[in-house]
């Protein structure tokens, strides 16, 4: 994350050098995502990498593998808090519609935007993943 601000680039800056989602791009700068070796390279040379940082986003990540459990971030606690109160609510919503089974993280994209709103500006995300029954065998 430190080059993209030493470069002055945003993730969306990114998305539209690479044609990849900006929160993909920032999951890559996290060790969640695994870059093509073309990707890093192109974000190399973007943002004057190292390459050993380079040869970093071509790993396999360890995904979900944030520190502590609760997160003490608060954005990052706001979507705990979220799961909290409306995990379950949202797991009987989606079993209602579709069956016993879940939401890929694999098969999925996420999209971030700003909703201008008077009286405070509004954070809309869309996830959306493929469903995947339970198989019964």
């Amino acid at each position: 994350m430190a080059a993209k601000k030493a470069k002055g680039l945003s993730f969306a800056d990114l998305e539209a050098a690479l044609g990849l989602d900006e929160v993909w791009i920032a999951s890559l700068f996290y060790g969640q995502a695994t870059a093509s070796p073309e990707e890093a390279e192109k974000l190399s040379t973007l943002l004057a990498l190292d390459p050993a940082v380079t040869a970093a986003l071509q790993e396999f990540p360890t995904k979900g593998s944030l520190d502590p459990v609760i997160p003490t971030d608060p954005l990052i606690y706001r979507f705990y808090e979220i799961m909290q109160v409306y995990g379950m609510p949202l797991k009987d919503v989606i079993q209602e519609k579709f069956g016993d089974g879940i939401m890929s993280a694999i098969d999925f994209t996420i999209d971030v935007d700003k909703v201008e709103d008077p009286k405070g500006d509004r954070v809309e995300i869309t996830m959306c993943g493929k469903f995947l029954p339970y198989k019964k065998w």
